[in-house]
């Protein structure tokens, strides 16, 4: 891949979608969970998705069950589960994998960046987050437990977003 916006990932209703369509945004990619003891993370991208949209922010939603089978659910079920407990209004993707033979094009283009805080490599847990400013750099990379409403984050959110 030689660029993010060259990729493609259905949504979660089995849409057909490129990351096209997000060029010129500033992004926070993460990769979600319904069962996960970092769920209620949803609230605080939630607070960001909807403080920043209208300044060109998204946050990209990618259900994985590959940490502890935390995301179980069908796309109607993790939908069901999103908008019902947490009111998400961001675009969520279909369940992919984001390590191992059947990685996500997406995920293999962003862990084979370096970043910080941190670094390159497969993705840790659920709820890891990448920021992509919008010539679709990846210029930082969060823990998981980092939660959404950190200040650094934030930081880098609205650095981006004024550039």
């Amino acid at each position: 891949m030689s660029d993010i916006f060259s990729i493609h990932a259905n949504r979660l209703d089995g849409t057909p979608s490129s990351l096209d369509e997000y060029k010129g945004r500033v992004l926070l990619i993460v990769n979600v969970a319904s069962e996960c003891g970092l769920t209620p993370q949803y609230t605080g991208l939630q607070t960001i998705f909807d403080r920043y949209q209208e300044r060109g922010f998204e946050v990209l939603g990618f259900p994985c069950n590959q940490f502890g089978a935390q995301e179980p659910g069908s796309a109607e079920e993790i939908r069901s589960f999103c908008t019902g407990h947490y009111g998400v209004s961001f675009p969520m993707f279909e369940k992919v994998d984001v390590n191992g033979t059947d990685r996500h094009p997406l995920y293999a283009w962003l862990t084979g960046h370096k970043t910080s805080p941190a670094g390159e490599g497969d993705i840790t847990w659920n709820f890891e987050k990448f920021l992509i400013n919008t010539d679709g750099t990846v210029i930082a990379r969060f823990a998981p437990s980092t939660d959404p409403q950190d200040e650094a984050l934030i930081r880098e959110i609205e650095r981006h977003l004024s550039a």
